[in-house]
């Protein structure tokens, strides 16, 4: 097993040039589904961490009661309604009609209502047939989901409450205790695992990368969609499923401890995201 710490060195190899003359949607092109009644905005603050970091394009799909509201945040975002007020069945059809072919990265569960575990699971059995990158956050984090997911390119991000309930045992609060357990359910589930906290642990069972960000103030809330949004992001430019993944952590921890220095403990997860492309120019690159 090779274990890392994650350094600017390490990060800016994970990270592709962009070509001087590429063109629209070559940088990625990434959907985010999520929302609810309550949480407007999570799928909010993941497509606007994507676009921060460099996505061409950002397709946001969330309850029809969100729509107005999302597209009123930015005009950046190409907004796609699910057709009822949760994930259902008759929403997910739909919604895989509308999307683009070319799709090459998702980010699904942040904030989102779903009504029945089956629309979920066809979901995301439709986009790994379609080998689209995944990430799954929140909602999408449920145990039924696991069986899909083997060995394909898919990440897990929970925090530990999440982690929990997916794989259903409680990480421990000591380091090399929690490194073990991410490394043996990356393993044996055939997936790659993002565990948050104060130090985040990333995990395909045979390479892990951790980094600690010592920065309290991310304790609020909407840091974790910000980081799903960057992993898309990142995901829809390389392939490399851990190194996006790492590369994603390490981009989420640099902006919240310059948002920290910047405004101390009375940061929110916009402020978060003001942060995204001055810490990451230094990894920028024409070629």
């Amino acid at each position: 097993m090779v274990r890392k710490n994650l350094t600017v060195a390490m990060v800016k190899k994970f990270i592709p040039a962009r070509k001087s003359k590429s063109r629209k949607g070559e940088n990625g092109i990434v959907l985010v589904v999520g929302g609810s009644y309550i949480y407007h905005g999570a799928p909010i603050l993941s497509s606007l961490a994507a676009l921060k970091c460099g996505t061409d394009l950002v397709y946001t799909s969330v309850p029809k009661v969100n729509v107005t509201p999302t597209r009123a945040v930015s005009p950046n975002l190409i907004v796609i309604p699910l057709v009822d007020q949760k994930l259902t069945l008759g929403a997910v059809k739909k919604l895989i009609g509308a999307l683009p072919r070319n799709l090459h990265s998702a980010t699904i569960g942040m904030g989102l209502a779903i009504q029945e575990k089956n629309s979920l699971l066809h979901f995301v059995k439709s986009l790994v047939d379609r080998d689209v990158r995944l990430s799954l956050d929140a909602s999408a984090l449920i145990p039924d989901v696991l069986p899909l997911l083997a060995n394909k390119n898919v990440v897990v991000t929970p925090h530990a409450g999440e982690f929990k309930r997916l794989f259903g045992v409680a990480p421990s609060n000591a380091k090399n205790e929690r490194i073990n357990l991410v490394e043996s359910k990356a393993k044996e589930f055939g997936i790659t695992v993002l565990l948050k906290g104060a130090i985040d642990i990333v995990s395909n069972g045979t390479t892990t990368y951790f980094n600690e960000k010592k920065t309290p103030a991310m304790t609020v809330g909407g840091t974790g969609d910000v980081l799903s949004g960057l992993v898309a992001g990142l995901l829809s430019n390389n392939r490399n499923l851990l190194e996006s993944v790492a590369a994603a952590t390490f981009i989420n921890g640099l902006a919240g401890k310059s948002a920290q220095k910047r405004l101390g403990l009375h940061m929110t997860s916009m402020d978060l995201l003001d942060e995204i492309p001055s810490v990451m120019k230094p990894f920028d690159r024409i070629v």
